[in-house]
């Protein structure tokens, strides 16, 4: 009977910790960390402050947390693409980006701040989310220099300028302001910031 109700509790924490998560990720993508309270997480979900630090003891370790879902989601997206060995670098470069940006009109990315002493700390020193930059960045450097070895993109840029150009997508401005122009559809929005990450302005 104990272990009954011990995997029962494990379940209810299991789906409460799923739930502040998902909150979190909207509210992050909504108001931005520095905006972002626990109080409003708590609320979100229907919970106690309380009860909300016994899952995550601080706002900074749950932002951590939610850096950790999108970068499994990346790194599930890149091992899905690296299974197909008909796919050029320079497109699963393209895929990615994409899948980044539209999480990010979708309301699903974390916004998080360049620099934040406190949130800074706290993410080099959770070792979950190290650990899948690490190996994001790895994974992708692997492409930007296939992709310059291929010509796609230009092999005098430095591959960790490339790189940083990549990752800016998937906070960039332009797209929430295009989004909130209305007259553009995602689509729309989507295919003319890759144009632009690819290939510049100049007409094709």
């Amino acid at each position: 009977m104990n272990s009954v109700k011990s995997r029962l509790k494990e379940q209810v924490n299991a789906l409460r910790s799923q739930a502040i998560m998902a909150s979190a990720h909207k509210l992050l993508a909504e108001k931005g960390y520095e905006a972002m309270t626990m109080d409003d997480v708590a609320e979100r979900v229907g919970m106690s402050k309380a009860s909300l630090y016994k899952f995550f003891p601080s706002k900074e370790e749950l932002a951590a947390q939610a850096m950790v879902v999108v970068l499994d989601e990346a790194l599930a997206l890149i091992d899905s693409l690296r299974d197909d060995p008909e796919v050029k670098a320079v497109d699963c470069l393209r895929r990615l980006t994409r899948w980044a940006m539209q999480t990010k009109l979708d309301g699903e990315m974390p916004s998080l701040p360049a620099q934040n002493s406190a949130l800074s700390e706290a993410l080099l020193a959770h070792e979950p989310y190290v650990d899948r930059l690490l190996a994001l960045s790895m994974k992708l450097g692997v492409w930007v220099s296939q992709a310059q070895t291929d010509h796609d993109v230009d092999p005098g840029l430095p591959a960790d300028f490339v790189l940083y150009q990549l990752y800016a997508r998937s906070c960039d401005p332009v797209l929430g302001v295009m989004k909130d122009d209305g007259r553009y559809s995602r689509d729309q929005i989507l295919d003319w910031m890759l144009q632009v990450q690819f290939t510049g302005l100049a007409p094709h």
